[in-house]
């Protein structure tokens, strides 16, 4: 079934399922499009928007990426030539993580495309609609925030 047969297919679904399938939808599409929070993509784009070099404790704390995870995609940028990494002369027990040309040209086309993304996503709407969507979704969020909150307290 394609997605607009699908989307037909909920047309006499509540409301809210229709919203639910299509976030849904929205966030898969943004992990494959958009490179998603985490990976390879996101740590080239991190250090290279941190000047091409970080600690791997500093990549850690702001990535989504658990350190198990970050040391597996480190080792997978280093091993295709992105990356280099080396025992910091100021404190030897912290690795330094720095973009190498090939990681540098990487994240630049990396930014590249995610900004044509960015520049297409919304085009379909005025600056209004922008505006208006932006905060109901600013709303449901805050809304969700409350019941991850109510969630944790009960647990």
């Amino acid at each position: 079934m394609t997605e607009p047969e699908f989307r037909e297919s909920l047309a006499d679904s509540s409301s809210a399922r229709r919203l639910l399938h299509d976030l849904g939808y929205f966030g898969h599409f943004l992990h494959l499009h958009a490179g998603g929070r985490n990976g390879k993509q996101h740590i080239l784009v991190k250090l290279h928007k941190c000047g091409g070099h970080m600690t791997q404790s500093e990549l850690a704390k702001n990535s989504c990426v658990s350190s198990a995870s970050l040391s597996e995609v480190i080792a997978k940028l280093e091993a295709g030539g992105f990356i280099s990494r080396a025992r910091s002369q100021s404190d030897g027990r912290s690795l330094d993580i720095a973009l190498t040309e090939l990681g540098v040209e990487k994240a630049r086309e990396i930014e590249a495309v995610r900004q044509r993304f960015e520049d297409e996503a919304f085009a379909c709407l005025t600056d209004d609609e922008t505006q208006t969507l932006l905060a109901l979704l600013d709303r449901v969020a805050d809304h969700w925030h409350g019941i991850e909150s109510r969630e944790r307290e009960e647990a």
